[in-house]
């Protein structure tokens, strides 16, 4: 841990010197807009970074990421808008608001509790604030840009917590196999559409079960996705050694490497 609590105002420092008259060209090109992009993938090179276990890349990360949020408020009060430290205090703010059984006289004893007076706190001021469509909804605030996986969680998470969720994963578990008949179904009867609304409604099922399991159905899926990447490469790599590609091969010889690589995972794990 650094003994040096000046390193964040050297950053403010060095942005404001990034953005003036004898800045950086591309800094001084860029705005909100343009930063949009950038914002989102240092987000997931954070995830990333967890994901690696490695402590030093995460500190490097949490950097990136940081230099965008500087990044947007020197562009702000360059405006006259806000600055970084009306971003902090408001930030304050919201997080004593949001905490009342530390900050006040509610009472919260488990997570559970804490979370439902979190729910119903965002709720009363998006209301205040003239944010909802109509009637303020519990599932207010969730990024409709957020991952279909991530979102879909997120929207279940914050209906369990006003008491709408199944008891246990057991329910959770019916309703897939419900949805999966469904879908086959809906597949056998050739309507293009039905099918596409009862495989939404499936996955959206599984991301339920897996929830009630206790896993996270994002990082689940992510850690699918590396594990047939890892798979897919030791394929091509052993066919490379053969002088082959993988379209050079018939499906059955792909499938006993598929299954070679699947071994190797298992006798392997990283």
């Amino acid at each position: 841990m650094s003994a040096d609590r000046n390193g964040f105002n050297r950053a403010l420092e060095v942005m404001a010197r990034l953005r003036g008259p004898d800045g950086c060209p591309w800094d001084r090109e860029q705005d909100h807009n343009t930063l949009k992009p950038y914002i989102i993938e240092e987000a997931y090179e954070v995830l990333e970074a967890i994901d690696s276990g490695d402590a030093e890349k995460l500190c490097e990360e949490l950097g990136d990421l940081l230099l965008q949020v500087i990044f947007h408020c020197q562009l702000a009060e360059e405006k006259g808008l806000f600055d970084v430290f009306e971003v902090a205090g408001k930030l304050a703010d919201k997080m004593i608001e949001r905490h009342p059984h530390v900050f006040g006289d509610e009472m919260a004893h488990t997570t559970r509790e804490v979370l439902k007076n979190w729910e119903v706190s965002k709720r009363k001021v998006r209301s205040d604030k003239g944010e909802s469509n109509g009637v303020p909804s519990i599932l207010d605030g969730v990024p409709a840009a957020m991952p279909a996986l991530q979102r879909s969680e997120r929207l279940q998470n914050k209906a369990a917590r006003v008491g709408f969720d199944w008891p246990d994963s057991a329910g959770a578990a019916q309703k897939i196999e419900e949805e999966w008949r469904e879908l086959k179904a809906a597949v056998e009867g050739g309507d293009q559409t039905a099918i596409e609304a009862e495989m939404g409604d499936f996955l959206f099922a599984a991301v339920n079960y897996s929830r009630k399991l206790g896993i996270s159905a994002e990082s689940s899926a992510r850690s699918s996705i590396d594990r047939f990447i890892s798979r897919f490469h030791r394929i091509e790599s052993q066919l490379h050694a053969r002088g082959l590609s993988p379209e050079d091969v018939p499906l059955e010889e792909l499938d006993r490497l598929w299954d070679e690589a699947k071994k190797h995972g298992a006798q392997n794990p990283e």
